[in-house]
């Protein structure tokens, strides 16, 4: 993927990061550090990739997809005396969604990791 549309993908995700890095400002405010320590965790479903590419597509994709973080913050507002804990949850994970966005890094096909919704990552197949 190429051109505007591709420069338009890729400023949502930005938008989303920026929203998402507002967001838990205000939600809690001194505790950056978790947020630093919890932007990187959905990345861990790469794991599932070693298990072959079709599982490590569904696992990225699932750890990957607006619907888990928007589920959270739902659940926040069904279970409000948990909503401190699950609002700034919901935000970084917003926030890690955005940012691998913003980068290209979109939602995983089954045939290999470079193989998204975004475009290609890496070097083009020689087939």
């Amino acid at each position: 993927m190429q051109g505007g549309v591709r420069l338009l993908l890729r400023a949502e995700g930005a938008a989303l990061l920026v929203f998402a890095m507002l967001a838990y400002a205000q939600l809690a405010p001194a505790q950056w550090g978790r947020f630093a320590a919890l932007l990187l965790l959905p990345d861990l479903a790469m794991l599932g990739y070693l298990a072959g590419p079709a599982l490590g597509a569904r696992a990225y994709n699932a750890a990957h997809s607006l619907i888990g973080p928007v589920l959270l913050a739902a659940a926040g507002l069904a279970l409000p005396a948990q909503a401190p804990l699950f609002w700034p949850l919901a935000a970084i994970w917003l926030a890690h969604i955005g940012l691998d966005r913003m980068l290209g890094y979109g939602l995983k096909y089954g045939r290999a990791f470079g193989h998204t919704h975004l475009g290609r990552l890496g070097p083009r197949d020689p087939w």
